[in-house]
Order: C-alpha cells, then sequence, then structure tokens
C-alpha cells in the first residue's frame, strides 16, 4: 500500500490493488452470494463465477471498468422510498471496495454515529439515548430537553464533488479513479445524490455526515449529540441552547455539505413527554412503538399469515413495552391461519 504526501505532512492512501485484488474480489463473492442465490440475476452470475471475477479483475486491472445502469423500483417503510438496484457485478464491486476502506473509515468516526456500522445499530442508539437523558436529568429530578433533525432528501441531495473532496483527504488517486465511477453513475440531477440500494452508499453517507459529527463533537464540544443516518438528536438541560443551536447546524450543512434541515421536522420537546426516536417513542422508564408504525404492522399481519413475518413482528416488540399489540397480532395472525 502506497502513501501519497501532501503538505503540511498529511498522508493519502492507495488502496486500488488491495481493492480490486482476485483474494479480494472472491472473497467479496463470498460474503455477497449468502441468502442471494435464489434470486435470479445472482444465479445467472453464479454459473460462470470465476470467469465474471476474473474478466472483472481485467476491466479494473486495465482500467477499462464501467459501472453499468440501475433498475428502479419503490418501497414503502412506511414512506416512499426509490431503490435503484445494480447489476450482481457491480455490486460484487461495490462489497470489495467496502471490505477495505469501511474500516479504513470507521476508526475515524465518532462513537454515536450509529447507522451501518459494526456493533451498532437502532437498539444500542436507543440505550445510548436513555443512558445520556438520565445522566443529564439527574436521576430524573431535572427536565431534559432533546432536539430532534433531519436531513431533507439526504441521499438524493449528496454532493458528487464535495464527496469526492471528502475522500480525497484520505485516498489516492487511483482509488478516487474508481469511486469517482460508482459515484458517477447515479444521479437525481446535475452532480447531485447517491443511490439507495448501493452498499457503498452506506459508506459514503457516513462519510459526508461525518463532516456533521466533527463539528458538533469538536467545534461546539457536544456531549449529547446521537446520529443514525440522517436522523441526529442533541440532549440538554438548557432548551434556550438548543433553539440557538438549529441556525449553526443549518447554516454549516448548507455551507460545507450542501444540505438542508427539513424544517417541518426540528423539533424541541421534554424527554418525559416522549421522544420520537427511529420507529419508537423514547420515555424515561420505557419504550413503545409508534402509532404509525402499531398501524401498520397490524394492517400487515391482517392482509398475510405468513409464520416468519410474524416472528419478525414479534422480534420488534421485544425491544419495547408492547403487551397489547403483541396480543392483538397474535389473534389476527392465529385468526387468518
Amino acid at each position: 500500500m502506497s502513501k501519497i504526501s501532501l503538505g503540511g505532512g498529511f498522508h493519502r492512501h492507495e488502496f486500488f490493488e488491495e481493492i480490486i485484488s482476485l483474494d479480494n474480489l472472491f472473497s467479496a463473492w463470498r460474503e455477497f452470494k449468502k441468502g442471494k442465490l435464489k434470486k435470479q440475476d445472482i444465479a445467472r452470475f453464479a454459473l460462470d463465477i470465476e470467469e465474471e471475477i476474473f474478466l472483472l479483475h481485467k476491466e479494473l486491472k486495465s482500467l477499462t471498468y464501467r459501472h453499468k445502469g440501475y433498475t428502479h423500483f419503490v418501497i414503502c417503510d412506511p414512506k416512499r422510498r426509490d431503490v435503484h438496484k445494480a447489476r450482481a457485478r457491480d455490486r460484487l464491486l461495490h462489497h470489495a471496495i467496502f471490505r477495505i476502506l469501511e474500516p479504513v473509515f470507521d476508526r475515524g468516526f465518532i462513537y454515536d454515529s450509529f447507522s451501518s456500522r459494526k456493533d451498532k445499530g437502532i437498539h444500542k442508539a436507543h440505550n445510548r439515548f436513555q443512558k445520556f437523558a438520565w445522566k443529564l436529568s439527574r436521576n430524573n429530578t431535572k427536565t431534559v430537553w432533546t432536539l430532534k433533525c433531519d436531513i431533507r432528501k439526504f441521499f438524493d441531495s449528496v454532493d458528487h464533488k464535495i464527496l469526492l473532496e471528502i475522500l480525497s483527504k484520505k485516498l489516492g488517486p487511483k482509488t478516487i479513479g474508481l469511486l469517482r465511477e460508482i459515484i458517477d453513475s447515479f444521479e437525481t440531477c446535475a452532480g447531485k445524490g447517491i443511490p439507495i440500494g448501493n452498499l457503498t452508499s452506506q459508506l459514503f453517507s457516513n462519510i459526508y455526515l461525518n463532516e456533521l459529527d466533527q463539528f458538533v463533537k469538536r467545534k461546539f464540544c457536544i456531549k449529547y449529540y446521537i446520529r443514525y443516518a440522517d436522523d441526529f438528536v442533541i440532549l440538554s438541560s438548557d432548551k434556550d441552547y438548543l433553539n440557538r443551536l438549529i441556525p449553526i447546524l443549518a447554516e454549516f450543512l448548507d455551507a460545507k455539505l450542501k444540505l438542508a434541515m427539513h424544517a417541518d421536522k426540528i423539533i424541541i420537546r421534554k424527554w418525559n413527554q416522549g421522544i420520537d426516536f427511529l420507529g419508537y417513542n423514547m420515555f424515561p422508564h420505557y419504550k413503545i412503538l409508534r402509532t404509525r408504525t402499531k398501524q401498520r404492522i397490524l394492517r400487515k399481519v391482517s392482509k398475510s399469515s405468513s409464520f416468519q413475518s410474524l416472528q419478525s413482528y414479534l422480534g420488534i416488540l421485544k425491544h419495547c413495552r408492547g403487551h397489547n399489540i403483541e396480543r392483538k397480532i397474535r389473534q389476527l395472525y392465529y385468526g387468518n391461519s
């Protein structure tokens, strides 16, 4: 792995050969294929997998690789999301890139970034939130205020030039050339957007919003901050302080990342009133599913008698107070079976 020196003693690392190596491509395939071999596109790709990987390696080595287009489909979970699915060989390359670059960047992320990271996730974010809130409240004797924000149309708004500039702080030119091919393969408008559906997009989103994380933690030394994807919360005992932060955060996002906070979703609320965060309402002594989520689950159970779906919904309820909704789900399921 070569290093390219920049001014001021800073170094960029060249990971290109490591990413495109046959060893990494075959390792990426073993991970990528798990649970997917019944899907038509993966099954077809797997028929001549050695030839496919050798050809992909040859194209990457000779710098003739080109990322192809996407298949578009819509999911509702519950809000509408436009998902763009790359072809199998391109997704294999995404895995190969992720395997090498994710550990490199993850070391620089703050502890309280919880999306798409090993040993993190929604429930770890909830636990961290409760830990912060109880500490601030001094065992529920002081009022805790929460500023909750999310970023408007984040994936559609990621600026390609800014993303590549951030990546270029750590990566050499050949690696950047490969990432540019992937980043520029998709646009929502000129020079904007990364696709929901690419594994690389999960990494790129954390790298992009790490700029916000570092601003919050280093510039303002805000201790009680949690981010999950494009949702973030800040806890404080001072409501006025949280109000003063809103324009500062908005200005940073606009000036540095060309992003905007969703104006209708900027909420300051007391912890004991319940905080709607990542699908659950958080209270001092418990959490419950948000009403919309309950309604969606009951609607789906009433239309389907899949045992796998039942187990999935019951699994969600293990993390919150949900005895009544669990009873209704079981009644609906066994009534449909």
